[in-house]
């Protein structure tokens, strides 16, 4: 079988057909992990499961419902059944997704979020990936109970970045996404998107709740927790995401998240 919703998957294991992530009816829960060395994106669709999507590796773009979001690899996104989504990754992609029966959703978030993630449910959710077939045995339906009792119990979180909707904004959000590291000024960005600086200035504040600055600054810090995760050294990341040093990084990284950077990863534990 093959997958077309979000991503198709590359790497060994059962994969999972549109068909069967849209239908009401077959198993509570099916899961599939994926992988792409390539940037993909999806228009938006809808299925009759609800779904959360997990990253492990890669920035992502997530459209759902009313909300448009950047996520960073270390949290999951729920998304409800038949809520319309599209998604875009920034740079190579690699996690998984969850399908969940759309009756076993009832006590599930009834909103699209951005989800904080347990180990234990990244070890359950690897786990379901590998099943075959399609009827769960008695074990597997004790993990799937587990896993849905770790959505219902995963904090929401709001560290998802706010896209904004003008497409010329939506131009450069996308871009710095891919690139967080991009240094060009304010004026330059406005140059290559086709807009008046003073125009690009009010309307990332109206669209996303932030200035230019800001949100820059903040897509390069979700960009960090994914370099964090992966073990990369502090300066090393640092000056991979364009600061002039490793203490300008610490500053802005405890201010936005509290913490340093070592002390944010040790709690995320």
């Amino acid at each position: 079988m093959t997958f077309n919703d979000d991503f198709t998957p590359n790497m060994p294991g059962p994969m999972i057909s549109l068909a069967q992530a849209a239908a009401a009816d077959g198993p509570l829960l099916l899961a599939v992990a994926r992988q792409s060395s390539t940037v993909r994106a999806t228009r938006r669709h809808r299925h009759a499961r609800g779904q959360l999507l997990g990253a492990t590796t890669g920035l992502l773009s997530v459209d759902a419902g009313s909300s448009r979001w950047v996520v960073p690899a270390t949290h999951a996104v729920w998304i409800p059944p038949n809520v319309p989504h599209g998604l875009r990754s920034h740079g190579p992609f690699a996690g998984w997704s969850l399908y969940v029966a759309a009756p076993a959703c009832a006590e599930l978030p009834n909103e699209p979020c951005v989800l904080a993630v347990s180990g234990l449910m990244r070890e359950a959710v690897a786990r379901a990936a590998s099943w075959t077939g399609n009827a769960l045995d008695a074990p597997q339906i004790r993990l799937a109970g587990v896993i849905l009792d770790e959505i219902r119990s995963s904090p929401q979180v709001a560290l998802g970045l706010p896209m904004p909707q003008d497409a010329r904004l939506l131009k450069i959000t996308q871009a710095l996404s891919d690139r967080p590291d991009d240094g060009r000024r304010l004026e330059e960005w406005a140059d290559w998107a086709g807009i008046a600086s003073r125009t690009l200035t009010r309307r990332f504040v109206a669209e996303t709740g932030f200035t230019f600055t800001e949100w820059r600054q903040r897509v390069r810090l979700l960009k960090a927790l994914e370099l964090l995760a992966s073990g990369r050294q502090v300066t090393a990341i640092a000056l991979d995401l364009g600061y002039d040093n490793a203490s300008a990084f610490i500053a802005m990284f405890r201010r936005v998240f509290g913490a340093t950077p070592r002390r944010y990863e040790a709690l995320m534990c």
